[in-house]
């Protein structure tokens, strides 16, 4: 069989999307990955073989409309979940031809793509064939950047003669069930698993001395984003608790960033440093509330203390903080006193390593992607 994957929307979603196409591949199908143009060195670094199909990057398609003009930020939780849905839409809507180029000349039995690669939709419904979409990260979608994403859908679906978004022949879905929302919608369910890029380990990665390790990253993005960068990690790593010497801290994060940090304090490990590989050794992981990372972190059942970028990322986070295995403080610019008792609050009580090792547990008990693969081949 031939599965065409569609990624996109960043590289965390790339990530999320890369485990079930090595499965797929291991059990002897064919697979090609329709990628924007900035993620094809990820996609291809990963084992992939990737076609690009549109040279529009995330950032221009969330900050910009399809003229090209700058959009005012969203300042609320629902406004920033209709802002990111019409921004996927903008992303997939100028992935479609180029998808549809490839799938015309491949003719790909199956179509795969997250539940916010709106080409994948467009795609199975105009070839006829299965559409499989999956989530990212924990399930967090909302009717908000649902309707978002739908409207400024609407001339790719006029064209269709559709006024909705196609359903899928089978919906997969990584959350643990303990924190799957209610409202959720019925899905296949799917054990998660690390797709992320690597580099030659040294022994502190996966093995930690005596103190208490906290890792603290904010994603990639920290690169181009400065709330996510110095502005970011210098207050924590000046602090007295995460800089007073009691506690080993690692800072992952791209190297730009990270030989900024490594200057002004020389006695902390920063750089890029796989995250699977270094989260089971963490007493405690804070971040910046990114998709991927979490699931990262509940892999490895590890504690985590998430400082949201933006508001909507502590939507997800909510039922993990209810269950005991996080704390989500209301943004990524508290006051570094409040930011510092949590940190003390996790290290100090075992409940959320234990917490925390549950939703592992819960995680690994579920089925695998060679299991997925064999329900996606009876789909065709």
């Amino acid at each position: 069989m031939r599965f065409l994957f569609v990624v996109g929307g960043g590289s965390a979603p790339v990530h999320a999307s890369v485990p079930l196409a090595w499965a797929a591949r291991a059990a002897g199908h064919e697979v090609l990955v329709a990628s924007p143009e900035e993620n094809l060195d990820l996609v291809t670094g990963l084992g992939l073989p990737a076609r690009g199909v549109t040279d529009l990057g995330m950032g221009d398609a969330m900050l910009k409309d399809r003229q090209g003009n700058w959009l005012p930020m969203p300042t609320s939780e629902s406004t920033e979940m209709d802002f990111a849905g019409r921004g996927f839409a903008r992303l997939s809507a100028a992935s479609y031809r180029g998808t549809e180029e490839l799938a015309e000349a491949w003719r790909p039995d199956v179509v795969i793509g997250g539940e916010y690669n709106h080409a994948a939709p467009l795609i199975a419904h105009k070839f006829s064939i299965p559409l499989v979409s999956h989530t990212w990260a924990i399930y967090d979608r909302t009717d908000i950047d649902w309707q978002g994403a739908t409207d400024e859908l609407k001339p790719e679906l006029a064209a269709f003669g559709l006024d909705a978004i196609p359903e899928p022949a089978l919906f997969v879905d990584i959350t643990p069930p303990t924190v799957r929302p209610g409202h959720a919608e019925p899905a296949q369910p799917m054990r998660w698993a690390p797709g992320n890029p690597q580099i030659a380990l040294e022994p502190w990665m996966y093995a930690k001395g005596d103190r208490p390790r906290v890792v603290i990253t904010s994603g990639s993005r920290s690169v181009f984003i400065p709330a996510l960068g110095l502005d970011f990690f210098r207050p924590l790593l000046g602090g007295s608790v995460l800089g007073g010497g009691d506690v080993e801290v690692i800072v992952a994060a791209p190297e730009p960033v990270a030989a900024q940090l490594r200057a002004e304090f020389p006695d902390v490990r920063a750089g890029f440093v796989p995250l699977d590989v270094v989260a089971p050794t963490a007493d405690l992981v804070l971040h910046h509330g990114g998709g991927v990372t979490v699931m990262t972190l509940l892999n490895a059942g590890t504690p985590q203390l998430v400082l949201p970028e933006i508001l909507a990322s502590a939507i997800p986070m909510r039922p993990v903080d209810e269950f005991g295995a996080s704390i989500t403080l209301p943004s990524h610019t508290v006051p570094v006193e409040d930011t510092e008792a949590a940190v003390s609050k996790i290290l100090g009580d075992t409940s959320y390593r234990a917490k925390a090792g549950e939703l592992a547990a819960e995680i690994a008990s579920m089925p695998s992607q060679a299991e997925v693969v064999k329900v996606i081949e009876g789909l065709v």
